[in-house]
């Protein structure tokens, strides 16, 4: 899985994102962040939907019981990199509060289904995540 995240973000970087910026018929857009331990930048191709002059994302990790690691990252340090098609733009990444995930989930759900099986194979609450551009993102 490792391998096949490194090679499309790498192909969606090559190609300003004419090819991997949608896949399965959701947007697609490539996170940065801070590695909380090495302090390394590591980029990640995650699914998106444009909401509240953002973009949410979901640290669905395909239904594992873990947190993705770049939830983990963006914990520690909210200050990202977001790139969406050849537009790359600063980040501040908001967990979706307890009191509105209700809604917001619902409309993954509805857009994207498959989070609801995602959601039944694991025991964990799956975070959402709102990406704040800092400055109005050049797309």
């Amino acid at each position: 899985m490792k391998f096949f995240m490194a090679m499309h973000a790498f192909i969606y970087r090559l190609t300003g994102g004419k090819i991997g910026s949608t896949m399965g018929g959701l947007k697609v857009l490539l996170i940065s962040t801070k590695g909380r331990k090495s302090g390394k930048t590591h980029t990640n191709p995650v699914n998106y939907f444009e909401r509240d002059n953002g973009y949410l994302i979901v640290a669905s990790n395909a239904g594992r019981p873990s947190h993705p690691a770049w939830y983990h990252n963006l914990k520690a340090n909210p200050q990202v990199t977001v790139q969406i098609k050849d537009g790359i733009f600063p980040a501040t990444a908001e967990i979706i509060a307890s009191d509105q995930r209700a809604s917001t989930w619902k409309v993954v759900i509805d857009a994207a289904p498959a989070y609801a099986g995602y959601e039944s194979r694991t025991s964990r609450e799956i975070p959402l995540v709102l990406l704040r551009p800092q400055d109005k993102p050049r797309l």
